[in-house]
């Protein structure tokens, strides 16, 4: 897992090994998620799939509970996806096709909590 973070958020993105297929490369990329989630929990979090390649909806899905918590939290989880259906999501979730739109998503979402919106 690849991690870079700012003042306002944290990327977190899955390494590539050109070897593992796509499914292989999120499997293992949710289970180092979930395993180190707890240092994630409280910070706005960008989860960024922009690499690879048609991901399915029940891969995207993995992430659910982990967007309610983020939720409830009061944070800000926005996953970069590309290539992918947006309305077949659920609205809950928040997906954007590049990570520009992920930065602007987390800054509007921090003006409306600064509002109180």
């Amino acid at each position: 897992m690849i991690i870079n973070s700012t003042d306002s958020f944290t990327i977190l993105k899955p390494n590539n090994d050109k070897n593992d297929n796509k499914n292989k490369i999120i499997v293992n990329f949710h289970h180092d998620f979930t395993e180190k989630y707890t240092n994630f929990k409280n910070v706005n979090l960008i989860l960024d799939f922009s690499n690879i390649i048609n991901l399915e909806l029940q891969e995207i899905l993995l992430f659910s509970q982990n967007n309610k918590v983020h939720k409830i939290n009061n944070k800000s989880f926005v996953l970069v996806i590309n290539g992918i259906k947006f309305d077949h999501l659920p609205n809950e979730m928040v997906v954007v096709p590049t990570l520009t739109e992920a930065k602007d998503i987390i800054e509007l979402e921090n003006i409306e909590r600064d509002l109180g919106i």
